[in-house]
């Protein structure tokens, strides 16, 4: 979810051109509870999926966020499920005011429009993240099994086969040869053999720069959770600190990943007791969360026409090249992206 202007939205002509928006501004006008000025609607966000959000004021100017996740391609009762699974935990989530699930609308609270992404630099980031940090250890605290649907085996293996098909295929215009391909199959079984085999708890899947919101108490707002899984332990902490839109010197990330590796021992989380074997599954994790990111970003732009995710593929395939280049087991992997882009390999260490 990014920021867009506060341009109003409802004159006629716009509703008229938008059946969606006509149905969300009569869903709006039966809320009697929220007497809500529909001349004060604007976009409030866009959004890599089919969903769009709004911002509205009532008559004392008290903003709202309206949810407009079109069905069938968008279902916001997990978003439903999920909000109050992780307030529950004490978070800082938006509370659902009202909800339409049938149409795919809801009324939200407004947690501001300060994102992380906004306010990161080297002189707010500790504060920040380690903030982040706490609120991640408190979802995870709180997890379950059979709470949230198991980030699984086939789910992580069908995410990592975006690469090859949209990276690669698309992006890239290559086909790999039956050696490439077996040599990343095995790098595939090398990942999975490790995220598998972590911990699970509650995954946000999402927790990065673009879905935190700075927050005066609370801090910070969680947004974007709808597609929360039970999953690795890891999967959250690498997302926040591997961030695809923001990069940190590897000493700093390596920080803050053992300052999260001491509040989540302290806290009693199921994680590894030897850092090097933290680490190690960290990287793992976001490997497979990186390669994921590479093919998404390429769909995003080669069938969805949201060009601007290729400005991110260069950070995220950096993130992919220098993790592959630490440990022998993946060292195909690079040899693969050496011969698709015909680079030299990096300077790197070897674990």
């Amino acid at each position: 979810m990014t920021s867009s202007k506060n341009k109003q939205i409802t004159s006629p002509a716009t509703t008229n051109s938008d059946p969606r928006l006509a149905l969300l501004v009569d869903w709006i006008a039966t809320l009697s509870e929220f007497p809500l000025l529909t001349t004060t609607m604007r976009p409030a966000s866009t959004d890599a999926s089919f969903r769009r959000y709004f911002r509205i004021n009532d008559a004392l100017g008290k903003s709202y966020i309206l949810m407009d996740a079109p069905p069938p391609q968008e279902d916001v009762r997990p978003f439903i499920h999920i909000a109050q699974l992780f307030g529950d935990t004490g978070v800082t989530v938006p509370h659902i005011l009202a909800s339409h699930p049938e149409h795919g609308f809801l009324l939200l609270s407004d947690l501001g429009t300060v994102m992380y992404s906004h306010l990161l630099n080297q002189d707010t980031a500790q504060k920040l993240y380690m903030d982040a940090i706490d609120s991640l250890v408190q979802i995870q605290l709180h997890s379950q099994p059979e709470v949230l649907p198991e980030y699984d085996r086939a789910m992580q293996l069908k995410e990592l086969m975006l690469f090859p098909e949209w990276y690669i295929g698309k992006h890239l215009g290559a086909t790999l040869t039956p050696t490439q391909q077996a040599s990343l199959d095995k790098v595939f079984e090398q990942i999975l053999a490790n995220t598998m085999a972590q911990p699970q708890v509650y995954v946000h899947r999402d927790y990065h720069s673009r879905n935190l919101m700075v927050m005066k108490e609370g801090n910070p707002g969680v947004l974007d959770f709808q597609g929360a899984l039970y999953g690795p332990i890891t999967y959250d902490i690498v997302s926040l600190l591997r961030d695809a839109y923001i990069e940190w010197d590897e000493e700093q990330v390596l920080d803050w990943a053992i300052r999260y590796w001491e509040r989540a021992r302290h806290a009693g989380l199921p994680i590894s007791t030897d850092i090097d074997s933290f680490y190690r599954d960290f990287e793992f994790m976001g490997l497979q969360r990186h390669l994921k990111i590479l093919g998404i970003f390429s769909r995003l732009a080669y069938r969805d026409g949201k060009d601007n995710y290729l400005a991110d593929l260069p950070l995220v395939l950096s993130y992919v090249r220098k993790t592959a280049q630490r440990y022998n087991t993946l060292i195909p992997l690079l040899r693969i992206l050496d011969e698709l882009a015909d680079t030299a390999p990096q300077v790197g260490y070897t674990f």
